[in-house]
């Protein structure tokens, strides 16, 4: 008798024998989250959730939902700062960790990375965005997933597309022209979808072209799916799905968050009913089955990970070094010599707390943060008299409650008590308690067993402050919300009525509070069912400062006695963060006074900048050194010290142009709020704009300084290529200076003989090298057949067409360094 050896089915066998078993309702029940972070599950069937959890610089954990963990997590840099290294190797060691961490909260899905185009400076989320340029993009956040997934954790590639404003986001129309969209808006996709098949793309809000991404065709079977060969599964936005049959039909496997709003009995009965084909959903159903099997969870147990780790922190110490951008540095003040250093005057208003990242689901509660003042006095406390000045406030909204002034009730530990309860009562006993690490409660979940549109919280703590005086207490929220201190009732607000256009409402009240009394707080808040996102922000200010010409007179002061001046201004806590977007470029308070006021004071002044987006700077010629910060994460004040005492050379490069003023940026006219946004300056978007339209920006994209100097070789390239056909390329760089630094080599490409309008040079390759001092590389570059091409509207296709190209290697988009003629023989399609 012949013996039958069992084989273990293949991933595409065992997921059809898994739908062969399952019925109608199995089928949709995989389509919409089990809850706010789980996809659905099947017991039966043994097919269990995956958890997702918010990124894309941390893993943002700051209570108990769902099977997830909580806690702190590492924060690393925001996605501009990734975008500023110009390095998607470092940024893969990041998605490892990001990988290691995500496993340590028991999650399985980070979402992220947000891979949009910077296309105007005044967009909220532009600081978890990584460039204006999508080749730039779209190569670092290949970096980040390819490193997170390589780790066993799936990535959320979004907000697929056109989501490059915060202004009526949830139902606004993206009006894109499709070679706009193919070259400036898709590409970065592309290029992530193609080269590291991440496990999810997260559709955005917003419409573009007048259909909704979550049921655009085009965008999610044609172009996602047909054209890119994207096998993976395409989840919603939270509350971005608006329809039971078209989304589905057009390319949305899973509606989030859930319960199901529209996934659930509608789904299953529009099948029943004959409005749409069984097989839609069979199919649906069959890419998120994938999605389980390939992450193992139906195998093995969930492994461990690790956070907060002394290895992810100086990761993420390594990568803000990476990226803090030198934009100007006369008469070598920097770096600062702590050797004949005697005295040191550090001033502004984000020198005492660090501006580690931006506001919204973003937001990482870290297990510590240092500041800029605590670093640089660590460093040279012994040896130089470093001394303190605020100069003037940042602050026009109120910022988030510091946790060091709240415990919980019983005064174990800092944070507030979270108690739940069904409906709008809160009385009885709470069906689930929950410590929240944050004041920020961006996208917070109910419980199990809660109906998630009909629930209430009480949030409870001990209340003390270290100044006794007057304070503004408000409460950021779009439901209903009470606020009480020592029982007696100071905030009701009440958000009853549908308000897209303003979900968010800030009401606030004075209170008088005295230097360490104790005070018990108590936030109730109540869920409507008029919007999908349950946020509520709690925000504490001092009611009134003394006057800010007395301080910025007291900071000049300082600054005159000492032998140098560190100036850290730019963005408050929250400033820029999802939800709306800036209200115009300039820094918030009167901090272009205070550098003014400082420079004029000390001619050794430095001008550090917490931004995710371009700032204007009247002062500029009056400073002789600034550096761009970014948002650089939990490290923030260490890696600050070792730029400003020279333990590091800066190598740090804009991955957008900073302007000199907003009427010159692309977007001007066609960005903000409306039922239509005209994407009007077409392809001619950051840079391309600036060469396009022969506009001297302020410091150009891919600028930045070292504390060092290179020199380029002759570009090496062929004369004459076919269309199609690969370009080797290459360049020598040469260290000229006496210290070790790092270059990034920009490799640019320009059409001389378009037959239509084309962007004076595109970037199309970057490498970024180290050097010791007098040490030459060789950097080569290898170009595939898009480099030369841009979409066809009349052909539907990428084109390349004969003729005369140009192959230019800079250190940034205006400073070119060498020069290659191409001729390019016979045509692509």
């Amino acid at each position: 008798m012949k013996r039958t050896v069992s084989r273990p089915m293949d991933e595409a066998q065992r997921v059809e024998s898994l739908l062969q078993q399952m019925t109608l309702s199995e089928k949709v029940s995989l389509l919409s989250g089990r809850d706010v972070w789980r996809t659905g599950a099947i017991e039966r069937l043994g097919i269990p959730s995956l958890i997702m959890t918010d990124g894309p610089h941390g893993v943002r954990a700051p209570s108990v939902e769902h099977g997830r963990l909580s806690g702190p997590a590492t924060c690393f840099p925001t996605g501009a700062s990734m975008g500023a290294s110009w390095d998607p190797e470092l940024v893969h060691r990041v998605g490892e960790a990001l990988a290691d961490e995500t496993l340590a909260l028991g999650c399985d899905i980070l979402l992220g990375p947000c891979v949009n185009i910077i296309r105007g400076p005044l967009a909220g989320r532009n600081f978890e965005a990584y460039s204006e340029d999508p080749h730039l993009a779209g190569h670092i956040g290949a970096g980040w997933v390819e490193g997170l997934q390589s780790r066993g954790v799936g990535a959320s590639l979004k907000h697929f597309a056109c989501n490059n404003q915060e202004a009526d986001r949830f139902r606004g129309d993206s009006v894109v022209d499709e070679r706009t969209l193919r070259e400036i808006y898709l590409a970065q996709f592309e290029h992530v979808v193609k080269h590291a098949a991440p496990w999810t793309v997260m559709c955005s809000y917003n419409r573009i072209n007048g259909e909704h991404a979550s049921q655009n065709a085009f965008l999610l079977t044609k172009v996602l799916r047909e054209e890119w060969g994207f096998d993976g599964v395409v989840v919603s936005d939270w509350g971005a799905n608006h329809t039971v049959t078209d989304s589905v039909a057009a390319g949305l496997d899973i509606e989030m968050p859930g319960p199901a709003k529209y996934y659930g009995r509608l789904l299953t009965e529009a099948v029943e009913h004959w409005q749409i084909d069984e097989a839609v959903v069979h199919e649906a159903a069959r890419r998120v089955l994938r999605m389980v099997v390939r992450s193992g969870r139906m195998d093995t147990p969930r492994p461990t990970g690790k956070i907060n780790t002394k290895q992810h922190a100086a990761l993420a110490r390594e990568l803000a070094e990476s990226s803090i951008t030198l934009l100007k540095n006369d008469r070598g003040v920097l770096p600062l010599d702590p050797r004949t250093l005697r005295s040191l005057a550090v001033i502004g208003p984000n020198a005492l707390e660090p501006r580690i990242g931006g506001g919204g689901s973003s937001y990482v509660t870290p297990p510590y943060r240092v500041g800029p003042l605590t670093a640089l006095t660590d460093r040279l406390g012994k040896r130089v008299t470093v001394e303190f000045a605020d100069g003037c406030d940042n602050t026009p909204h109120i910022p988030i409650l510091s946790m060091a002034y709240v415990t919980t009730p019983d005064g174990s530990s800092p944070g507030l008590l979270g108690e739940f309860f069904p409906g709008d009562s809160l009385r009885g006993q709470p069906v689930a308690r929950r410590t929240y690490l944050e004041g920020n409660l961006w996208g917070f979940a109910p419980p199990e067993g809660l109906d998630r549109n009909a629930f209430s919280l009480r949030l409870s703590g001990r209340l003390s402050v270290p100044v006794g005086r007057s304070y503004r207490l408000a409460v950021t929220h779009c439901h209903v919300v009470r606020v009480y201190l020592d029982g007696r009732k100071v905030i009701d607000s009440h958000t009853p009525v549908p308000a897209p256009e303003h979900p968010f409402h800030v009401p606030e009240a004075i209170v008088d509070l005295e230097a360490g009394r104790v005070y018990d707080l108590r936030i109730e808040f109540v869920k409507t069912p008029h919007h999908e996102i349950n946020a509520m922000q709690i925000r504490l200010a001092t009611a009134a400062r003394e006057d800010e010409s007395a301080r910025i007179a007291a900071a000049a002061d300082l600054a005159a006695r000492c032998d140098a001046a560190v100036l850290f201004v730019g963005m408050p806590e929250g400033w820029e963060t999802e939800g709306w977007d800036r209200p115009n470029m300039r820094m918030p308070g009167p901090q272009d006074a205070l550098i003014s006021a400082v420079a004029a004071a000390n001619p050794r002044t430095v001008v550090v900048i917490h931004a995710g987006s371009p700032v204007p700077m009247p002062w500029i010629d009056d400073v002789p050194s600034v550096l761009w910060a970014f948002y650089p994460g939990q490290e923030a004040g260490n890696a600050l010290a070792n730029i400003l005492l020279g333990d590091v050379s800066p190598s740090g490069r804009m991955p957008f142009t900073l302007p000199r003023r907003i009427e010159d940026t692309p977007s001007y006219g066609n960005f903000g709020a409306g039922r239509q946004v005209l994407y009007g300056e077409g392809v001619f978007v950051g840079y391309r704009h600036y060469d396009y339209r022969a506009i001297e920006p302020l410091f150009p994209f891919g600028h930045g300084l070292s504390y060092t100097t290179f020199r380029y070789g002759p570009l090496r390239a062929p004369r004459r290529v076919t269309a199609g056909k690969p370009i080797r390329a290459s360049v020598t760089v040469t260290n000229t200076g006496s210290r070790t630094g790092s270059e990034v080599v920009q490799l640019y490409v320009r059409d001389v003989e378009a037959s239509l309008p084309r962007p004076p040079k595109e970037l199309k390759a970057f490498r970024k090298v180290s050097l010791d001092a007098g040490e030459t590389a060789t950097v080569e570059f290898e170009l595939d057949d898009r480099a030369l091409a841009f979409w066809d509207t009349a052909s539907g296709q990428w084109r390349i067409e004969p003729g005369e190209f140009e192959l230019l290697a800079g250190a940034s988009a205006a400073d070119i360094r060498s020069r290659k003629k191409l001729h390019v023989t016979g045509e692509r399609r």
